[in-house]
Parts: structure tokens; sequence; C-alpha cells
């Protein structure tokens, strides 16, 4: 499986899979790292594991569906085969699904459908849940509405704030995203369309 991984900033779910590619745990290759920022320490993260990295930027582009365009172009170019947005703070829209079926993820520091979009943590804290976590999923059209791949639960503690939570949360980012990609890459992933409900995922093995 040929990753290409999409960044907006400091890369640390991009050093889990990295670390998980290195230590044999994710049977993979990342055959590219690229950023909407030029500035994005994710950048020097793939660097520094001799990974390509590109700069695409979208204030560059007149549209969401341009950019995605210039973005397919490159990923196909480094033979990508699914796509990762391990923290990319742009809405991907239909021309790059359709270049990638079913092979584009996210991690998302929620439980979907809760607390869907920006600031998750601060969201789950102010609506006053018990328990927080993360999601993995694929990627649609919506905003962090695709088919779920698998959670990680957190519990919220009373003193928490919206910087120990997330970082709590961030731990189960990092164990649960390459385990994931995992399971794609040995094949035992299988999505259902369903005739007006939303697709359902089926883990093998």
């Amino acid at each position: 499986m040929r990753l290409g991984v999409l960044v907006s900033g400091s890369g640390t779910n991009l050093q889990a899979i990295l670390d998980a590619v290195a230590t044999g745990a994710l049977d993979a290759s990342v055959a590219v790292v690229i950023s909407n920022v030029s500035t994005a320490a994710g950048l020097t993260r793939a660097s520094n594991a001799g990974v390509a990295t590109e700069v695409v930027n979208h204030r560059e582009y007149a549209s969401r569906e341009a950019f995605d365009t210039r973005l397919v172009e490159r990923l196909r170019h480094h033979q990508v085969d699914t796509v990762v947005l391990a923290g990319f703070m742009r809405i991907v829209t239909r021309v790059l699904l359709e270049a990638f079926p079913r092979r584009v993820v996210n991690i998302h520091p929620a439980l979907l459908p809760s607390f869907a979009g920006v600031h998750a943590q601060r969201q789950a804290l102010n609506y006053g849940v018990r328990v927080a976590g993360c999601t993995v999923h694929l990627v649609d059209e919506g905003t962090d509405t695709g088919p779920i791949l698998a959670q990680a639960v957190v519990p919220v503690l009373d003193d928490d704030d919206e910087e120990s939570l997330g970082a709590r949360i961030l731990v189960q980012e990092h164990a649960l995203l390459p385990k994931v990609l995992q399971w794609m890459a040995e094949g035992r992933v299988r999505v259902e369309e369903r005739l007006g409900r939303r697709p359902r995922v089926f883990v093998t093995g």
C-alpha cells in the first residue's frame, strides 16, 4: 500500500505512521507527504524520514476543485493508492474522492457522529460528556460524515481542559490510525453500500 499523507500542521499522526512503517507494524510505504502550508512541521518530519515532500498552496487556486485537481495530479505522480488526511485543514471535494474511491482516510478527535468539525475537544467539554475519544473514518463529501472504521474512547476527567483532553486523545489517535491502515493493507476492510442508508463497514479476521 502506497500512502499519500496530507498535512497542514505539526504532523504527529504522520509521525505515528512513519514510526509504524519503520518498525514493520504497518505494511505500507509513505510515497509522499503534501502540505498546503509551506511551514508545516509535518514536512520536516517527512524529510527526516527520507520521504518525498511537496507544497501545494491552496491560496493559489481559484476553487477547492482546482486545488484538489492539483493534489490528485501530484498524488498520482507518486503512485499513491491510499490518501490519509493527518491534520489536513481543508475540506476535500468530489475531485479527490472520485480519484481514490473509498481510499481516503481521516482521523478526527471525537467520537463521531458527535462533535464533527473544528475544536472537537472544546465541543465535548462544553457539552459536558463523560467520555470522548477519536474516530478513524473514510472520507465523503460531508464534514466528518464518512463511514466509521474504528474508534477509541478516552474518559473526560473533572479537571480536564481543552489542552489536557486533547493530549490524551492524541495518544489514542497515534495508536489507532496505523492500526486501521494495517487493516486496509491486509485487505480486511469491506464497505457495504446500502440503498437509502449510510454505508456500513466490516473488518474481517
